[in-house]
């Protein structure tokens, strides 16, 4: 009997194993293919390394050098041996539930107090005429091209179709990107998705949106790249016999991360609409705390903030702008050609916007060099509660980007300065010179 057994060796399986392992739980963890999952092998380590090979305008069969040997490197963090040592009794095969206390992998059944779903996500396929029927690129293979296309057609303009279609046409390729919405990055301020698009077009790249794709002859290009998007890894796992709810949309979860039986809980891709590795590791400490010690951590209360890596880089987290007009909420926008450091580095290419209600902070957006750095600071005062009167308190090293922080929460504190206070202020220095 294992105190809890984990189907699925990507980051949020990972976390729950090394972290009940850690605390002394009998750990199983299930993987079918390699420990690492789609962050390692297709997602964020590849495609940031290829990010980072095309922003130094490095040959095609270099930059996929590179790519390969981020892999290698990293690998070794999320190998079987690793884990073994921590404890982890690593079974490699496909698991499913057989009842509600029991999984099986081929003929070796695993009885488990408390399981974890972690099973991941995967390129979802757009309802397009034909498209099966002729190969496509999705993150599962793109990195393992051999020969560079002369032109790529890249499908969804969000953020994994804008990095790598910045990235190849800045390695050469002629690349077009197709979007059915208004705009690139629709989850995204459009004003940030309006520097996105036109970093994109000084690279090279040929910009479509507003397109719906009917067929798969409307794609043209030597390659076609599918970046529409992700669905949840929920097949074959025999849900049905553990009596766990699901649907196209994943595994059906409470605020607590536990499934429709109380005995499992799932984390990750395939329970969540924050479909990132740092969300995926999150989620799974507090699925350690909750199936393990009787915990009663929400995932709600989490603050999740997020980046596309183009450049320059968007970074988000907490409400839109839609959303806080609708609150009657306040913005404050600070352009990068303000702050000295993005002077200095000739990066004044964006902005840091802050959404934020009598200054509790609500959301914020940043473009720019670094974005995905800074935007952790602002993640940390929301879930602390700081104010922007506290973030204008904070001491930041100068000369950095996040002096853009200190330089928005300043704004904020001459806000507070009303005529009524600025009245009462005059009246206190008039006082003091005649005491003096």
């Amino acid at each position: 009997m294992y105190d809890l057994v984990v189907i699925g060796g990507g980051t949020a399986g990972l976390v729950c194993a090394a972290g009940a392992a850690g605390l002394g739980a009998r750990v199983a963890l299930i993987e079918k293919s390699r420990l690492g999952g789609e962050c390692l092998y297709t997602g964020c380590v590849p495609s940031k390394a290829l990010l980072h090979a095309a922003r130094r305008r490095l040959d095609f069969a270099t930059a996929m050098a590179h790519v390969r040997a981020s892999r290698a490197a990293i690998a070794p963090h999320d190998s079987p041996d690793r884990f073994r040592a921590l404890g982890v009794d690593v079974v490699f095969g496909e698991g499913s539930f057989t009842d509600a206390r029991t999984i099986a992998v081929g003929d070796r059944r695993l009885r488990f107090r408390k399981a974890v779903i972690a099973t991941g996500s995967r390129a979802a396929l757009p309802d397009v005429s034909g498209l099966r029927d002729r190969p496509v690129l999705t993150n599962d293979n793109i990195f393992e091209l051999a020969e560079q296309p002369r032109t790529l057609t890249v499908l969804g303009g969000g953020p994994i179709g804008c990095e790598l279609a910045q990235a190849f046409a800045r390695l050469g390729t002629r690349v077009t990107l197709i979007e059915a919405g208004p705009q690139l990055l629709p989850r995204e301020d459009p004003d940030a998705a309006t520097f996105v698009a036109s970093a994109l077009a000084a690279d090279g790249v040929e910009i479509k949106t507003g397109i719906t794709v009917r067929g798969a002859t409307d794609l043209g290009g030597d390659a076609v790249l599918i970046a529409v998007g992700r669905a949840p890894n929920v097949q074959g796992l025999g849900l049905d016999a553990a009596g766990i709810a699901f649907d196209s949309d994943g595994v059906h979860v409470d605020d607590r991360l536990r499934t429709t039986n109380p005995r499992v809980y799932a984390s990750g891709d395939v329970c969540s609409r924050f479909k990132f590795t740092h969300a995926a590791d999150a989620m799974s400490r507090i699925v350690v705390q909750n199936a393990l010690f009787f915990g009663r951590r929400k995932s709600s209360a989490l603050v999740i903030p997020w980046c596309t890596f183009t450049s320059p880089e968007v970074a988000h987290v907490g409400v839109t702008g839609t959303q806080t007009r609708l609150r009657g909420a306040q913005t404050i926008t600070i352009p990068l050609e303000h702050v000295d450091r993005a002077i200095v580095d000739e990066a004044t290419n964006g902005f840091v916007r802050i959404h934020h209600e009598r200054g509790r902070i609500l959301g914020a957006t940043i473009v720019g060099d670094h974005a995905g750095e800074v935007i952790g600071t602002l993640a940390y005062a929301m879930q602390a509660g700081a104010s922007l009167s506290q973030l204008s308190a904070a001491v930041f090293p100068y000369p950095t980007f996040s002096m853009a922080l200190r330089a928005a929460a300043d704004v904020y504190q001459r806000t507070r300065l009303t005529p009524g206070v600025r009245r009462a202020l005059r009246y206190y220095f008039r006082l003091w010179s005649a005491l003096s």
